[in-house]
């Protein structure tokens, strides 16, 4: 099981990745950043088809998403200076207890 979690990480951090060449792409224009792109969204893809072997869709889906959100979260404010409001704070936060209640609760994360 803990192979599939690492699959999972693995698979939120090519989406990061490719999500934050998305941005720095500049719909396409610049060609390192759209290179990226095909790179981050291909090896994430491909770990998450692991993953399902696994992880329920839905579940799966809910952890990609959620740590997914936080990762890009982060990666706006680190490369490109977004910054959040108390209220997206809240609800990051929000997320945050909802893969936690999913990991540590549910008994539906499990085969």
């Amino acid at each position: 099981m803990l192979k599939t979690y690492i699959y999972l990480l693995v698979a939120v951090l090519f989406e990061t990745f490719g999500s934050t060449c998305l941005q720095a792409s500049q719909q396409f224009t610049r060609l390192w950043p759209s290179l990226g792109v095909i790179v981050g969204f291909a090896g994430a893809f491909y770990c998450f088809t692991h993953v399902l072997k696994v992880l329920p869709l839905g579940i799966t889906y809910a952890l990609w998403s959620g740590i997914g959100i936080l990762l890009i979260t982060a990666s706006g404010r680190l490369f490109f200076g977004q910054k959040l409001d108390l209220a997206a704070m809240v609800g990051l936060g929000f997320i945050i207890a909802g893969i936690l209640i999913i990991n540590l609760l549910s008994k539906s994360s499990v085969h």
